[in-house]
């Protein structure tokens, strides 16, 4: 059922993209999808727009399999490779988001409190 729930919000993004888009072109009809595909695929035009698309549903699908937490810890776990632990406990102290995720992401990457180790 969670794989069922997960394909169904894989597909309701592009699909918003897709109606925003196309409002946002002031058409109707088919001109509308034309116009709100082309906008999408920038210099790729119709084709790219369907690209755009697809490459969205797979970002969703990703995030609702591993989730935002998950995903946020992995890219700050390869980062602190690459660059300082303070720097990054700082980043994610101005992060907007909820102080339970920053306190996770710090926990991984193994700061403590204000300071980092």
């Amino acid at each position: 059922m969670d794989e069922v729930v997960r394909k169904v919000a894989a597909l309701g993004l592009p699909g918003v993209l897709l109606v925003v888009t196309m409002a946002a072109t002031g058409l109707a009809g088919g001109a509308a999808i034309t116009t709100a595909l082309a906008a999408l695929g920038g210099p790729f035009g119709m084709i790219g727009g369907i690209a755009a698309l697809g490459i969205a549903g797979l970002i969703t699908e990703s995030l609702s399999k591993y989730g935002i937490d998950g995903l946020l810890t992995g890219i700050y776990v390869e980062r602190k490779k690459k660059e300082p632990l303070s720097k990054l406990c700082e980043e994610i102290d101005n992060l907007p988001i909820s102080s339970d995720l920053k306190r996770k992401l710090k926990e991984a990457l193994g700061c403590s409190d204000n300071m980092c180790v």
